[in-house]
Parts: C-alpha cells; structure tokens; sequence
C-alpha cells in the first residue's frame, strides 16, 4: 500500500521545511527531518545514531563535525555518517542553513554526547 502523508502532519511550519517524519509507521526503514537552523552557531549539540545518517544541504553553508573530521558544507552537498560516529552541525551564515536528513531506520534512536 502506497502512503501520501500530508504536510499538515509533519510540518513544524506552514511557510518553512521544518519538521519531522517517523517512517517507520509506513513501513520504511527510515526517518527524516527538514533542518532548518536560521541562526548563526545554531544546530545540535555532539550526538550519535545505531545507524547512517545522510544529510542533504539544500542552502547555506553549515560546519559539520563528523568523528575527527570538520566539514564545511554547502548547498548542493550530501554528507553520509556512519553508524556510531558522534556528530554535530553549526550553521556559519551568513543566512540559514536547511537540510533534509534522513536518518535509516523507521525510529529515532539518539544517543546525546554533550
């Protein structure tokens, strides 16, 4: 059976790609948030996940610590975390960073590190 989920029900924002969606429920291996970090230094703190995690950059420009690694990250790139890599992202500005970040299982699971 094929699923159409309205954006009423994931959507944090009416007018912004901002929210979250457990696929899991629909029989997906997979999980997505539409990022939307408009302030500067904004994102998540350092964290973990059981499995990848694929981030989409569709604008802005983002630091992305990845393990022992610092990525600068711009619209138009995809970043691919292994499972069990501690990560977090800032947005460096000068406008906001968005992103779809899709996580490959049908759950959150989010280990906080910091």
């Amino acid at each position: 059976m094929a699923y159409v989920i309205e954006r009423y029900s994931w959507a944090d924002a009416p007018d912004l790609w901002i929210g979250e969606l457990q696929c899991g429920q629909f029989g997906a291996n997979s999980c997505l948030i539409f990022n939307y970090q408009p302030t500067i230094g904004g994102g998540p703190r350092l964290h973990k996940h059981p499995y990848a995690e694929i981030f989409v950059i569709r604008s802005g420009t983002g630091l992305f610590t990845i393990g022992d690694q610092e990525i600068k990250a711009t619209a138009g790139q995809i970043l691919i975390v292994p499972p069990d890599t501690p990560h977090k992202f800032t947005n460096l500005g000068p406008g906001p960073l968005e992103s779809t970040d899709i996580h490959e299982n049908g759950h959150f699971i989010t280990e906080w590190l910091e």
